[in-house]
């Protein structure tokens, strides 16, 4: 459903609610507060939220500029100002809660804290490696992002270091720290911070609550300002941007949230559902209205969504009713293909296979930029990523280098620049999207593709992407919009890394695919141990992987393939299983039982033995129950899988300079190599091999295995 361009011809009503079904039409309408959209993924939430403030501003019921709507991205931030141009209400602020918050907090820490705002820190990473070096522990890259990830969950959670032990109970070992550890690296953390007049994102929104809560100046200052909030995305707030918001509003409900529970994906940053669900309680005389007409995807694709959801959880001390109940969705669009499912020998073949259907789709006309790999962790790339080259197709990996950060299109933004002053100096301009073509030609841009892959392949891309932005906004914005307008445009949306679309095949993690669509997607890596996660080890967690699949299955706008292996190597043991979450979906197969399917946790780790499996008799250390045989017995693993894994221990532990039990204890290593497990999900089952070291070494260790098993 494109947006129409706002050109003040014909009734209010027909310029701005003409376009939209009746659920939208009740939202865009439905001007006052508070109110709840329950909007379900390609529904048009973002359509209906727009145009709810576009009619606002120009019925008069909203002022722009006290108007704030919040997004929890820049590039939706982007997407929405970007809307509300086209549609006239270019004035009303589309921010992030940090950004808002951090330009509230530059404006009024003068006046309320005094002196300098302290600078923003960028990375974590250096901070927190400083703070463990007081502490004297010892970190390698893996532990410092999980321990900046946990400081980060107990931040917006609203936890300082003094309380981060009562209330972090059950958290695992981030990092590989127990949490008393956590805690006290925590606290250094945040002196080092103190010490180098540094704040981080979480600071930005912690001072500018604490600001509004102890000044009723600057509370009554902010609110005046702001008289309307619309929040999207509302079911991935954390307790803090709550805090935020209930502050902003001050006791006022004139707020529109707009979310899915169905489609929370990041509680394990502190995003919660709750606000969402208990938005009617909070706000009992709210509006609340369900978007459900799926315009994105075809019928197929729908049904297979609705199917994975139905296949859930329904009651247990921890569901809750509007969970047990997800959005049905009602596809609109006209039927497709019906969605593949594909079994593979082992990770090589399924990504040659992969690679296979993507030129075929190439070659039926589909552009690349609309075709994605989605996988579950960022490791499974490589596979991939060699495949399509192997194949000549080329790709982007999103979370990569950013597209403003490339000196190709540096250089020709510079030009663009440049040329502004010679084109206003012409009589008659050639179009936009020529001008831009001429211009960047210079850079090594041509018509066609070039043939080859490499950097000059990505260069092309990056150069066609601007080409094709010109070219689309002079479309939407009309003919008027010159060259200037553009280079302001990719100003703006180089603050907002608001990129263009870039033509190469997308790869990447489901959690990076959130809010984005594509005409055909391949769901890859569909096994037990990876979707779900083997770490996700409670029902809560298990139900999470189960939406996260559902947001990549709602990617798809009209292809839609899954797959998995059975093996991670070529001629390894076929053990893998496909994804429970599959079962009842996938041809010839049956719905889970109560134990595995409902979204139940996998099994825990069996007890370690209490006896020696060799001899029989009563293990009496720990290191000995751990490898399930006792000292008397001899070892029944082969020497040169032992040595492989012991000289990979020590490589491992140098490279971190960590002492080699850090890595894996003696006892550990010796489990392993008697059992030579074979897939994550059995080394999982080791005594000693926990999530975080599972998340370091798992593929590590399994490929040691294997290349000592072929020596």
């Amino acid at each position: 459903m494109p947006t129409e361009i706002f050109d003040g011809a014909g009734s209010l009503e027909d310029r701005i609610l003409g376009g939209l079904d009746a659920e939208q039409r009740e939202v865009a309408s439905t001007l006052g507060g508070p109110l709840c959209v329950l909007a379900g993924a390609g529904t048009g939430k973002t359509r209906a939220i727009t145009h709810r403030i576009a009619y606002g501003v120009h019925s008069g019921v909203y002022t722009p500029q006290r108007l704030l709507a919040v997004t929890f991205t820049a590039r939706a931030a982007a997407e929405m100002r970007s809307r509300l141009r086209d549609l006239g209400a270019g004035n009303v602020q589309a921010r992030t809660f940090h950004a808002a918050a951090l330009r509230q907090l530059q404006f009024f820490w003068p006046q309320a804290v005094g002196g300098t705002l302290p600078n923003l820190l960028d990375h974590k990473a250096q901070l927190l490696a400083e703070a463990a070096r007081r502490l004297r522990l010892s970190t390698d890259r893996a532990s410092i992002r999980d321990l900046a990830s946990e400081i980060e969950w107990a931040k917006v959670s609203m936890l300082t270091p003094a309380n981060y032990l009562e209330n972090a109970q059950g958290r695992g070992a981030p990092g590989g720290f127990d949490l008393t550890a956590v805690a006290r690296v925590f606290q250094s953390y945040e002196d080092v911070k103190t010490d180098r007049n540094l704040i981080d994102f979480e600071d930005v929104l912690l001072i500018t609550v604490g600001i509004l809560q102890e000044d009723e100046k600057v509370a009554a200052t902010v609110r005046e300002q702001y008289r309307h909030f619309v929040v999207d995305e509302y079911q991935d707030v954390s307790p803090l941007q709550q805090r935020l918001l209930e502050l902003w509003l001050g006791g006022r409900d004139e707020l529109c949230v707009v979310g899915d529970a169905s489609q929370t994906i990041y509680s394990f940053t502190g995003a919660s559902p709750r606000h969402l669900l208990d938005f009617k309680t909070r706000y009992p005389q709210a509006n609340v209205v369900k978007l459900i007409r799926d315009y994105r995807s075809t019928p197929q694709v729908v049904k297979l969504a609705n199917d994975l959801l139905a296949g859930r959880r329904s009651g247990g001390a921890t569901a809750d009713a509007a969970w047990a109940a997800p959005l049905q969705l009602v596809a609109q669009r006209p039927a497709g293909p019906t969605p593949q499912f594909t079994e593979c020998t082992d990770d090589e073949a399924e990504a040659a296979t992969v690679a296979q259907k993507i030129k075929a789709l190439l070659d039926a006309g589909t552009p690349a930029s609309e075709i994605a790999i989605l996988f579950r962790t960022n490791g499974q790339s490589e596979a991939y990523e060699q495949a399509l080259a192997a194949a000549g197709i080329g790709y982007q990996l999103r979370g990569g280098e950013r597209f403003f950060a490339r000196k190709e299109v540096r250089d020709a933004i510079l030009q663009l620049r440049a040329a502004t002053r010679a084109v206003s100096e012409t009589d008659t301009p050639e179009p936009l999207g020529q001008l831009v073509r001429d211009i960047v030609s210079s850079l090594g841009y041509t018509d066609s593709a070039p043939h080859s892959g490499g950097a000059l392949r990505e260069r092309w891309e990056s150069l066609a992407a601007l080409v094709a932005l010109a070219d689309e906004l002079v479309q939407t914005r009309g003919p008027q919009f010159g060259l200037a307008d553009f280079v302001n445009e990719l100003q703006e949306r180089s603050l907002a890394q608001h990129a263009p679309t870039v033509q190469g095949v997308t790869l990447a993690s489901l959690h990076a695919a959130k809010g984005l669509e594509w005409d055909a997607v391949f769901l890859v890596g569909l096994s037990e141990g990876l979707m779900p996660i083997s770490f996700a080890d409670s029902p809560e967690s298990v139900d999470e992987e189960r939406r996260l699949l559902y947001v990549g299955i709602t990617r798809a706008r009209e292809h839609l393939s899954l797959s998995w292996s059975t093996a991670r190597t070529p001629g390894g043991r076929a053990n893998r299983k496909p994804s429970r979450f599959l079962d009842g979906l996938r041809p010839d197969s049956v719905a889970s039982s109560s134990t595995r399917g409902k979204g139940a946790a996998p099994r825990r780790k069996a007890a370690a033995p209490a006896v020696c499996r060799v001899c029989g008799t009563m293990l009496a250390t720990g290191a000995e129950r751990k490898v399930g045989r006792c000292n008397a017995c001899p070892p029944t693993y082969e020497e040169q899988t032992f040595d492989a894994l012991r000289n990979w221990r020590r490589e491992v532990a140098q490279s971190a300079d960590v002492p080699a039990f850090v890595v894996f204890t003696d006892a550990t290593l010796t489990a392993i190599a008697e059992a030579r497990p074979a897939s994550l999900e059995e080394l999982a089952g080791l005594a000693g091999v926990g999530p975080s070291k599972l998340e370091k070494y798992g593929e590590d260790v399994l490929r040691v295995l294997v290349e000592s098993s072929v020596l």
